[in-house]
């Protein structure tokens, strides 16, 4: 494909600029690093407290070579994807009945507010009578705190494609089924996605949540535990590890939107 001049001027212009903001986001990440491991190292912050990269760094390695890293890494990993992948399904099944029938939609519209409103966390010694205290009360309560979000979100999404093209599928004898395939997914994509990013931070809030309360093993385990025994280099590795992988399962999610994006 042949560009003009101020096309191809134009490109070279944003590459320079998405360039340079990853730079910039590097280098705010190592200065902000560099900073705490000197206050620490000077003692103008207690490291006990507030620990350190370096310290966190020897913490982790500590936790890869006793073979602890992967095995709390892999339970809470495990158990937030399976409460994200089933609050994310049973979320598209509500929102498709929301937008399917108007009088389901007016019965469920004011017990999913009173949900969302609840704090889930006072569900928490129910879920354990329910489930135990293994891992299905902790992706219960992902799914518990990932699932208003979905069907909210994706609802939205579905009763906001437009009405006149409706109207014209409509009118044109195309049946609910095929305005729902032709029209609403595709014009809904973008709340799709929104949907799931929003989720990927609310299903690891709802691990780490679980994990809080009940958990043998896994990174809020490790966070409970480092508190309890004031080992806070291990609460803050946990901690950064966390921030990690939501990071990871986030870009995974935005990548895949815009490979999606291109195609449709």
């Amino acid at each position: 494909m042949n560009l003009s001049k101020e096309q191809t001027l134009f490109l070279k212009k944003q590459k320079r600029t998405t360039y340079l903001t990853h730079a910039v986001r590097i280098g705010v990440l190592v200065l902000l690093l560099g900073i705490w491991e000197i206050a620490a190292d000077l003692s103008w912050v207690n490291p006990f407290i507030t620990s350190s990269p370096s310290r966190i760094f020897r913490c982790t390695c500590d936790l890869a070579k006793n073979g602890n890293l992967l095995y709390h890494v892999g339970t809470t990993l495990w158990e937030t994807l399976t409460g994200f992948a089933l609050a994310v399904l049973l979320g598209f099944i509500l929102a498709l009945l929301l937008w399917w029938s108007d009088f389901f939609r007016r019965i469920a519209e004011p017990y999913l507010i009173v949900l969302n409103a609840l704090p889930k966390i006072a569900l928490g010694p129910l879920i354990i009578i329910w489930c135990g205290t293994g891992s299905r009360a902790i992706v219960l309560m992902t799914v518990l705190v990932s699932l208003i979000v979905a069907v909210m979100n994706l609802a939205n999404g579905f009763l906001a494609t437009d009405a006149g093209k409706i109207k014209l599928l409509e009118s044109m004898r195309a049946t609910k089924a095929q305005i729902l395939f032709k029209l609403v997914f595709p014009s809904s994509l973008p709340s799709v996605f929104s949907m799931l990013k929003l989720c990927v931070g609310m299903a690891w809030i709802g691990s780490v949540m679980g994990e809080y309360m009940v958990s043998k093993a896994g990174l809020g385990y490790l966070i409970v535990y480092g508190g309890q025994v004031f080992k806070l280099d291990l609460v803050m590795s946990a901690t950064v590890l966390l921030c990690l992988l939501a990071g990871i399962m986030y870009a995974l999610v935005a990548l895949l939107e815009k490979i999606l994006v291109k195609r449709y």
